[in-house]
This record gives C-alpha cells, structure tokens and sequence, in this order.
C-alpha cells in the first residue's frame, strides 16, 4: 500500500471505487445546493448529509477501514433516498433530483459490491 505524506493511497483505488467516489461526490453537490436553496434548518441538514458523504470519500481515499465505511455508506445513503422520498410529491421527479437519486442508487450498488468483495 503506498501511501503519500498527506495519507492517500489512491494507488490502491480501482475503477469502481472511482465510480462510487464520483457518485458520493455528485450526491453531495446536490445537497449543497438543495441546501441552499431551503436554507434554515434544512440548509444546516443538506450540509450534515454532505459531511457524511465527504467523510466517507475522505476514508475510502485514506485507505482507513474501508469495509466499514462500505457497510455505514449503504444504509446512510438509502436513508437519504428513504427521507427524500417521504418528504417529497412524488411523481413528478425534477431533474435534479432525479440525478442525485440515480447517483445514489449507483452509490450503494458500488459500495455493496465493494463490501461483497472485502469478505
């Protein structure tokens, strides 16, 4: 495991792990923005959700208990599906939150993957 001073190990990152840090990176953009957007106690919410994404990048990019960071991102990121979900009419799906949505799905299906292969 090669590791830089700065404590990444990219080198031990595969094309999936890829995927799955662009999906996590694009779900929380999106709630920055949604964050933004409602603001108030919403806005403190969206920037929480983006924490635990971020984190969770941070990790799997430090190489720090991957296997763990998998197994909390499923349920972390399915909750977020399940909240939006509940909170939201739906149909219609706006765009943008169709894309976070979809980001999401691939998310958990990337880090279930991952988990599965860590076994």
């Amino acid at each position: 495991m090669a590791r830089s001073d700065t404590g990444v190990d990219v080198e031990s990152l595969t094309p999936l792990h890829w995927i799955g840090i662009l999906a996590a990176a694009v779900t929380g953009i999106a709630h920055v923005a949604l964050g933004v957007q409602f603001g108030g106690t919403w806005m403190v919410l969206f920037f929480l959700a983006t924490l635990g994404f971020g984190a969770g990048v941070a990790a799997v990019v430090a190489n720090y208990r991957r296997r763990l960071v998998y197994a909390l991102g499923i349920p972390f990121t399915a909750g977020q599906i399940v909240m939006w979900y509940v909170l939201n009419d739906v149909p219609p799906i706006p765009t943008s939150h169709a894309i976070d949505k979809v980001a999401q799905v691939v998310l958990i299906a990337v880090l279930a993957v991952l988990l599965s292969r860590e076994s």
